[in-house]
Formats: structure tokens, sequence, C-alpha cells
């Protein structure tokens, strides 16, 4: 099981290398959303510290949504979950290596990425482990409730739409205590509180979300 595991998982990651607009576009996504806030408010520093951990944390979670349109959809069509579905290997275990690939192509970057935005909201150098630490807490839940989702609107065209309707009051959870644990770590306060409660979050998502989503790949393919 651990062999086909780890067989699915770099198979997701060779096939997303090898669409690389696919990896860059949720990426410039998230590049151009938290850029135009500070040319949209200006120079006003003291706003702009106010507004950053929460824009960044928004932005992120529209990047994840714009990117887990297309995480079942192709292999929806081409067969590859129906065959999933037929071997003899758990398929939540199957889709669990799924997700976990595209968090490594998708959030990853953009935690990687968000120490440079911190600076571009004026915000101090010492919220940058603390932003990073939220980010690394909250994201993987994004992407564990996400895929079932995209499991649910897998066999549906043009469900952009459908999906953030389905997983924004989902999502809203992680956004608020993100962008609180960003807030607390840019005005240096203890991140201690949030940052737990979105490692919790993420711990449930990573126990109940691959059955949700096999059952929910199970709903599509019938």
């Amino acid at each position: 099981m651990i062999s086909a595991f780890l067989l699915v998982l770099r198979r997701e990651l060779t096939v997303a290398v090898r669409r690389w607009s696919d990896l860059v576009m949720p990426l410039m996504f998230f590049i151009i959303v938290c850029t135009l806030f500070p040319l949209a408010v200006g120079q006003d520093i003291e706003m702009l510290n106010n507004i950053g951990p929460g824009a960044i944390w928004v932005a992120a979670l529209l990047a994840t949504l714009l990117s887990l349109n297309s995480l079942f959809r192709d292999d929806f069509e081409d067969g590859t979950l129906e065959q999933l579905a037929l071997d003899k290997e758990p398929l939540s275990f199957m889709l669990l290596a799924k997700t976990i690939a595209h968090w490594l192509v998708t959030e990853l970057p953009l935690v990687v990425l968000s120490p440079v935005l911190v600076l571009a909201f004026g915000m101090p150098v010492d919220a940058i482990p603390g932003l990073v630490l939220t980010l690394l807490a909250g994201t993987p839940a994004l992407s564990l409730i996400g895929s079932v989702g995209a499991a649910l609107t897998a066999g549906l065209r043009q469900a952009s739409g459908l999906l953030a309707l389905l997983l924004l009051p989902l999502t809203v959870p992680v956004l608020i205590f993100g962008a609180r644990a960003a807030d607390l770590a840019a005005s240096g306060q203890s991140i201690a509180g949030p940052l737990y409660l979105l490692g919790g979050i993420s711990v449930l998502a990573l126990t109940l979300a691959p059955f949700a989503t096999a059952a929910a790949v199970r709903v599509s393919l019938d």
C-alpha cells in the first residue's frame, strides 16, 4: 500500500512539473492579488500593516480555489479515477497522495513566497516566521477540504463557481484563525492559540477528508 501511495504521489508530481503553466497560474494570482492591495491603499503604512495579514490569507485561499478546479478533472476524463476506484488499494489512501501532491506544488510555493509579501505590506521582519508558520499549519486544511469539493464537481463542466460556493463556507474558520495568527505575529504577540487551532483543523481534515473525498469520487463516477 505504501508503494502504491508513493507511486501515485510521484506520478502527480511528474504530471504537475510537465504542466508548468498550471503551477505558475495560482502563484501568479497570489502575487498579483497581494500586490494590488498596497497599490490601492498607497503609502499608508499603518493601514497596510492592518490589512496585510488578512490580505495574504485571502489571496492564499483564492489561489487555492483556482487550482482545485483541475485536481481531479483530468483523471476523471481519462479514466484514472475509475481505475483507482477499482484497484485493491484503499481509494481514500490513493486520493490522499493526490492531495499531498497538490499541496506540494500549489500551497508550498505560496508559503515560500510569503516572506517577500510581508515586506511589500510594510510589516516588520519579525512577523515573517509567524506568518510562515500559520501558512504551514493552515494550508494543508485548505487542500484537504478542497479535495472534497473538487471530487464532488469532477464530473461537471465549468464547475469553478459551484466549487467556490461549496468550499468558501468550509474554509472560513481556516481563514479567520490564519489571519488572526498572522496579525498577532505582525504585532509581536504570541500566536500559540490560533496556531494550535489551525493545526487542529488540519489534523481533523487529514483524518476525515480522505474518506469524504473517496465517497465524493464514487458519487461522481456513478
